[in-house]
């Protein structure tokens, strides 16, 4: 655990770690295979094809046959990566992911690139907000949001040594390292970056970094907010947030995705359970709207998702607790 908070730090692109890691492990594994929708460039798979060549398999913009090829390579044996910008593979796609990767179990890869509004101005149709919560639904499909690059790397491998499917998250603007040196992914546990008493920011991808940013400022302000990394959405970690809720005044979770099924919505459904009122619980997220036309910037300021925002949604959370 750090209590780093890396306001100033470098930024790197989780896209190019995705694709390093995945080279790397290709020529670990010959079974390892990509299959992609014309977007060798927006995945950052100009290297994999450079290097394997027929091991990338470019359907064109035939999404549903994409993750149909990816069953069937994986049914042949191999452990296809099936890559696509996210809300065409999992908007388009859906059937073919619930029946053909889920309902099958069979151990491919599904990655979203360039998630949530990273897309601004080419408005909702290229916006995914929505993918947590149509995938979340879908029984024995693993959900990992990665937060910085070296988790990225270890999402790879750790999708790749499932036996079941993944859906792996990727951004696509730059976020700086949060993790700290030695962080070990563990499939459905979330970890803790900053240990805090009154509050607890759960966030998750590229929200991370900004819930470590509006940590500092509370603590400015005498209030000491616990930041946990919630990397997996599928399975959660109940563990942890059974913890979190035993022992702070409220919980915020954090996310670049409706608030209808994602990770606020699966965080609110624990707490609901238990036999108090307590802790406090909102929800930062795209709420019941589809997003104006903007920059990534403009998107998550209007719908409340900066440092700023979660640490008015903190106060305010801690003040009707």
């Amino acid at each position: 655990m750090s209590t780093a908070t890396p306001t100033k730090a470098p930024v790197y692109d989780n896209r190019e770690a995705f694709a390093d890691e995945l080279c790397a492990l290709a020529r670990e594994d010959e079974r390892i295979v990509v299959v992609c929708n014309d977007s060798v460039g927006s995945s950052k798979l100009g290297g994999f094809r450079e290097e394997f060549g027929p091991r990338l398999v470019n359907v064109g913009i035939a999404e549903q046959n994409m993750v149909g090829v990816g069953a069937g390579l994986a049914n042949g044996g191999l452990v296809p990566f099936v890559s696509s910008a996210a809300p065409f593979l999992t908007g388009r796609s859906l059937e073919q992911v619930k029946a053909d990767i889920a309902y099958s179990q069979y151990p491919v890869i599904l990655c979203g690139q360039s998630t949530g509004m990273a897309y601004g101005e080419l408005g909702p149709t290229h916006h995914s907000v929505e993918d947590l919560s149509w995938l979340r639904a879908l029984p024995g499909l693993d959900i990992v949001v990665p937060a910085d690059r070296a988790e990225t790397r270890q999402a790879v491998r750790l999708a790749a040594a499932r036996p079941g499917p993944t859906y792996i998250r990727v951004g696509r603007f730059k976020v700086p390292d949060v993790t700290p040196e030695g962080h070990v992914l563990e499939r459905g546990r979330w970890s803790i970056l900053r240990e805090g008493a009154d509050v607890a920011l759960v966030a998750t991808g590229t929200m991370v970094h900004g819930a470590l940013v509006a940590a500092e400022t509370l603590a400015a302000s005498g209030i000491e907010a616990t930041v946990v990394n919630a990397a997996y959405i599928a399975p959660l970690d109940l563990d942890l947030l059974d913890e979190l809720a035993g022992r702070v005044e409220a919980i915020v979770s954090v996310e670049e995705a409706t608030l209808s099924g994602g990770l606020g919505a699966a965080v609110a459904s624990r707490i609901a359970q238990r036999p108090t009122t307590r802790p406090a619980v909102r929800l930062l997220g795209v709420h019941d709207e589809f997003a104006p036309t903007g920059s990534n910037e403009f998107l998550l300021d209007y719908f409340g998702l900066t440092p700023e925002k979660i640490v008015e949604a903190s106060t305010e959370a801690l003040r009707h607790a």
